[in-house]
């Protein structure tokens, strides 16, 4: 006879808060018979925290292709498996994907006990329109990459959501404000349920500002939601269209010059000027 096949559960663990780990979460991970977690270490301590002893297999990134189809196996015999992340809602910028399609394919049952996320944290709390977001996760690291994939969001009216580091998090803001704009709102928050949570508020551009001069505000790790297009905006300007203008302004005054980058790029004439007298200005300032 067949054994029913084990249950799969997709489990929400802190985003630094251990306060926040729910009592269901804490039973489940006490009862099942496996924990596939990203970093052993790591679930161990959170698991030493809330004395529960549990076999755990190392389940990441890396070696997902390799061990999912293992864990089905696992299932399919009729145990049952817990995924956790390193933080947060698996499969949310985490691996998770490949286990919990094989296992729906699979016949295998998948339940998901809830708990914390990091973007609907920073969602609840930043002040943005939420009746409809679009969460990008992790942007391209190259900034030229990043770029062109931003020009792809730039007439999405949600609000967006995007994890970073404290690494990366200014030069991420420097391409926004190349695609998007200094002007439109962005909210920063940064370490959150943590001791040092910060959430700042205002435009690319002074955030950009902000973050320059205080080094410390770029420490930890970061979601970045920025202001969807309004249906009042002007418009967006391209990337083709911004290197057309500056390359025609080193020759041409700036009414001359957005008349004839939008004849060649496209886009409108006074949405250029403007932008090229905002570029005349910087150069201007960089200059002196």
């Amino acid at each position: 006879m067949v054994s029913a096949p084990g249950i799969l559960y997709v489990v929400a663990t802190p985003i630094g808060n251990l306060a926040d780990m729910t009592d269901r979460a804490r039973d489940v991970l006490g009862k099942v018979d496996l924990i596939a977690c990203e970093d052993t270490r790591r679930t161990r301590r959170l698991l030493t925290h809330f004395g529960i002893r549990a076999l755990l297999r190392s389940y990441h990134d890396h070696n997902e292709r390799d061990t999912a189809p293992e864990l089905i196996a696992t299932l399919l015999r009729g145990d049952s498996v817990a995924l956790v992340s390193d933080a947060g809602t698996p499969l949310i910028s985490d691996p998770g994907y490949q286990l919990v399609n094989q296992a729906a394919v699979s016949g295998i049952p998948v339940v998901p006990i809830p708990g914390a996320s990091a973007l609907v944290c920073a969602l609840s709390a930043s002040g943005l329109p939420s009746d409809r977001f679009l969460f990008l996760g992790f942007p391209p690291r190259n900034s030229s990459r990043c770029r062109g994939w931003l020009e792809g969001q730039a007439f999405e009216p949600g609000t967006m959501i995007f994890y970073e580091s404290g690494k990366r998090v200014l030069r991420f803001l420097e391409d926004l404000s190349v695609v998007l704009g200094g002007g439109r709102k962005v909210v920063v928050v940064r370490e959150l349920t943590k001791h040092f949570e910060t959430f700042l508020r205002g435009s690319v551009a002074d955030l950009i500002d902000r973050l320059t001069r205080d080094e410390e505000q770029r420490l930890g790790e970061f979601v970045v939601l920025v202001e969807g297009k309004r249906s009042d905006d002007a418009g967006t300007v391209g990337l083709e269209q911004r290197r057309v203008l500056s390359i025609l302004l080193e020759e041409l005054p700036v009414k001359q010059a957005a008349s004839l980058a939008a004849r060649i790029a496209g886009g409108k004439r006074n949405q250029l000027y403007r932008l090229g007298l905002e570029m005349s200005q910087g150069a201007d300032l960089s200059d002196g």
